[in-house]
């Protein structure tokens, strides 16, 4: 990405912007800013965090309206289960607003950041080991192109609409 983003002399901005848009892995998006520039950096961060955080509302969305239809369907049923709703993300958020608006929890709360940010590398790190060539052949040639494919498709996408001034 950095070396097509130099190649087309996309301004910090705008490699920000595209790799927040195009990168997946949120540490892969941090790592390609840094490398790009500082501000790239800030860009590339900022977006792929508010993307991120659209997680929220979809995810308690499609979780309550997932449920609804189930639960009514299993209220018929004799002692059937409720379905479960997302409440670790309501959890999250208080937690999260809780360590920014309390200044005693400050501290803690930047130990635990660093802490989380250890293991988050740790995790990918061990998602990234599964991928091995068995791996692959396990899943099969349509699946892994289509991924490729899917990805080629919204980083090129992605940059012809920031290239064009579409968005950004």
């Amino acid at each position: 990405f950095t070396t097509i983003g130099h190649a087309l002399r996309l301004t910090d901005n705008q490699f920000g912007l595209w790799a927040a848009l195009a990168i997946h892995d949120t540490s892969s998006v941090v790592g390609a800013g840094l490398v790009y520039g500082p501000q790239a950096l800030a860009e590339a961060t900022t977006v792929k965090l508010a993307r991120a955080l659209w997680i929220v509302p979809v995810a308690i969305t499609v979780g309550f309206l997932w449920n609804r239809g189930r639960e009514e369907a299993q209220t018929e049923a004799a002692g059937a289960k409720k379905g479960k709703k997302p409440w670790f993300i309501l959890g999250f958020i208080a937690a999260a607003a809780l360590a920014t608006y309390v200044p005693s929890l400050h501290k803690p709360g930047h130990l635990v950041s660093i802490a989380a940010q250890r293991s988050l590398v740790l995790t990918l790190f061990f998602i990234g080991a599964n991928l091995t060539r068995e791996a692959l052949r396990k899943v099969g040639l349509r699946p892994f192109l289509m991924g490729v494919t899917l990805w080629v498709l919204v980083a090129g996408l992605s940059l012809s609409a920031i290239r064009w001034h579409l968005i950004g």
